[in-house]
């Protein structure tokens, strides 16, 4: 009886225990909730705090964070916001800074680490990255009679394209009428339309200090390293006809698209791509991935990582900082997820040589890669972005404009947003 009544009493405390273990509520986009469930339930059953995700839209995390902001409390101790809206919260979550240890430090690649500073703050923890990488179709590259005509015209062998110049040579090489109706039915690449941050990494490969705006603010959108990427970026539309004409309605679903239906010979996309290519797609086995382009500057992009950050209105502030530590500790947890992506460099680096994850060593240098680095940490970055940059990369696209002035009244209108 007395064992029965121990063991009743100790299962009482256990009760009461989980009953009032303290919970913690996330805010994230549905693919994020994907990348940290597993760090979730793993912190859950080390720690006993549990972990309740709420999953919005992409515009819904902006949208439900600025509307708790408004109100002045919420319910939520942790959100995983984009990078694009690190300037605009900046104000309303705690600083994180004693959670960049030097161990932090040293395992985050120097972009991450950059864009979680926002005055004299550490903002956010790296949840994970990715920036765009070159996707290439290796069943062409490695035949022999395509890498013997290509030698023949451009007196160079063929290889996956490590600079400006080799992107267009192999992009004009491949495009081709493949039925022989007259019309080009294959193209070499694509060139997206619809979004600039393509245009931006070829900028920071050109060497610009900055894109769009410099470390001080100061408007540089119309220097030389902004003008020579975007004369490259067109170049393929405007002078060698190597994409489809289409491109002010190409976008990134677009792209994938084009090379996923076996329409193009390669891509600039996004690097969790690779992991997702369909089993019955055309390219299917056949894609090959090499780092983002190198240009003046070397290899460079404009990285995509997410943060995650505390509400100054949270209520469980310390356990959100448990979870935030222990997130990026464990890390690697959330490659087994459907988007397959990371934030540290030991955790890309744990996944070397298995298969599937052959995109991890070049996303890796290009996410470390010196010239590398984010967007302006800006409140008004979205407005620059619809206001003046796109409108210029489509206005240039059109292949009539002169890309000094285009460039120019760019400038112009980015000032006048900022003033």
């Amino acid at each position: 009886m007395k064992k029965l009544l121990g063991a009743s009493a100790l299962a009482l405390v256990f009760i009461a225990a989980t009953a009032n273990a303290e919970t913690i509520n996330i805010l994230v986009e549905g693919g994020g909730e994907m990348l940290q469930k597993a760090v979730a339930e793993k912190f859950t059953a080390e720690t006993g705090i549990k972990v309740n995700f709420t999953t919005v839209p992409y515009q819904g995390v902006f949208d439900k964070f600025s509307a708790e902001i408004a109100s002045g409390s919420s319910a939520f101790d942790v959100v995983t916001i984009d990078v694009v809206w690190n300037a605009k919260f900046a104000s309303h979550v705690e600083d994180l800074s004693a959670l960049f240890t030097d161990a932090v430090r040293a395992d985050l690649p120097p972009s991450l680490l950059a864009d979680a500073k926002v005055g004299d703050k550490l903002i956010g923890m790296p949840a994970w990255a990715n920036a765009e990488i070159v996707f290439y179709r290796k069943d062409l590259f490695d035949k022999a009679e395509e890498k013997e005509a290509f030698q023949a015209k451009y007196g160079y062998p063929l290889a996956p394209p490590k600079t400006w110049q080799q992107w267009r040579d192999i992009a004009k090489f491949f495009t081709r009428d493949t039925d022989g109706d007259g019309k080009t039915d294959f193209w070499g690449t694509d060139t997206i339309g619809t979004f600039s941050e393509e245009w931006m990494a070829h900028v920071l490969q050109a060497g610009s200090p900055g894109v769009i705006l410099d470390k001080d603010g100061q408007v540089i959108i119309d220097n030389e390293a902004h003008k020579k990427a975007l004369e490259f970026y067109i170049a393929p539309h405007c002078i060698d006809h190597s994409v489809p004409e289409n491109v002010n309605e190409i976008g990134w679903g677009e792209a994938q698209n084009l090379f996923y239906q076996g329409k193009t010979a390669m891509m600039k996309f996004w690097a969790h791509a690779y992991k997702m290519t369909p089993p019955d797609s055309k390219v299917s086995g056949k894609v090959g991935v090499v780092p983002m382009l190198a240009g003046e500057a070397g290899i460079a992009a404009v990285p995509g990582p997410w943060y995650n950050v505390v509400p100054s209105t949270s209520e469980h502030k310390d356990a959100a900082k448990k979870f935030i530590s222990f997130a990026i500790a464990n890390n690697a947890l959330g490659i087994e997820a459907p988007l397959g992506l990371a934030a540290t460099n030991s955790a890309y680096r744990s996944y070397s040589g298995k298969a599937g994850y052959e995109h991890f060593p070049p996303l890796l240098e290009t996410l470390s890669a010196p010239a590398t680095q984010g967007r302006p940490i800006n409140e008004k970055y979205q407005e620059i972005v619809d206001e003046a940059v796109l409108p210029a990369v489509q206005q240039a696209l059109t292949c009539k404009a002169d890309i000094g002035e285009v460039l120019t009244e760019a400038k112009e209108t980015i000032e006048d947003i900022l003033n």
